[in-house]
């Protein structure tokens, strides 16, 4: 097809790096990437706090269910859904808005998905951290975000030291609908399941015998972060 659409088909999750550094001009050619976005009235309703400070690395890392590649990752990025700089520049901005936490959320992940293609572009690789969600006012607190700030997501970036299998994802006939939603087609679900049982039998890393299908019944079988509502009304999202 071409070389961009062959990189983002190829994506892997990286959690092992080198000691290789990003340079500067690699850097900004990311963050360049990632403001290119696009951002839904041209709010830009996002921000992106690079995490550069040993320590706080650290204290990130232990509040993001201590998964070690936070340190070990050349550059760890947050990325934040941020409404504060708008009230900033308009004192008497109607905030508070559930709409305006989905407009932050989905700002913040185009331009986490651009940065990340930006990187493999470069021959990096990265892994996106949701677990930062794990522990936000803990986070908040220590990068002393203010209202209206709220971690979404981090992205460890750095040069592959692993080369993993490229996960499937589900059949397409699944995914995509046409003119009206579909019914779930439970043939092709099956047959889903039976490939990715096969996949986690077979990768280099982390054997396991699980479907898709079980995955999703462990993970949806327990609570969500129930906590997450309370601490986003703090931060002054939805409460409208």
């Amino acid at each position: 097809m071409n070389t961009t659409i062959t990189q983002i088909k190829a994506h892997k999750s990286i959690r092992a790096y080198t000691d290789q550094p990003i340079t500067a001009e690699q850097l900004d050619e990311i963050l360049a990437a990632a403001q290119q976005a696009p951002s839904s009235s041209f709010l830009q309703a996002a921000s992106i706090i690079r995490i550069t400070d040993k320590t706080l690395r650290a204290q990130i890392m232990q509040l993001s269910a201590e998964q070690a590649y936070i340190a070990g990752a050349a550059e760890f990025l947050l990325f934040c859904a941020d409404f504060n700089r708008h009230k900033q520049i308009v004192s008497d901005a109607k905030t508070g808005f559930v709409e305006q936490l989905l407009i932050g959320a989905t700002d913040a992940a185009m331009m986490g998905q651009n940065a990340l293609v930006a990187a493999e572009s470069l021959g990096l690789g990265g892994v996106y951290i949701g677990a930062v969600r794990n522990h936000p006012a803990e986070i908040g607190e220590l990068l002393g975000l203010p209202e209206l700030v709220i971690p979404l997501f981090g992205l460890c970036l750095g040069y592959p030291a692993q080369d993993p299998e490229v996960k499937p994802r589900l059949p397409r006939a699944l995914v995509v609908h046409e003119n009206r939603y579909q019914p779930l087609n439970k043939t092709l679900l099956a047959q889903y399941d039976d490939q990715m049982r096969a996949y986690y039998a077979s990768r280099t890393s982390n054997n396991k015998d699980q479907s898709w299908s079980s995955q999703i019944t462990a993970i949806l079988g327990r609570e969500a972060r129930p906590y997450m509502l309370n601490y986003l009304q703090q931060q002054g999202y939805c409460k409208k």
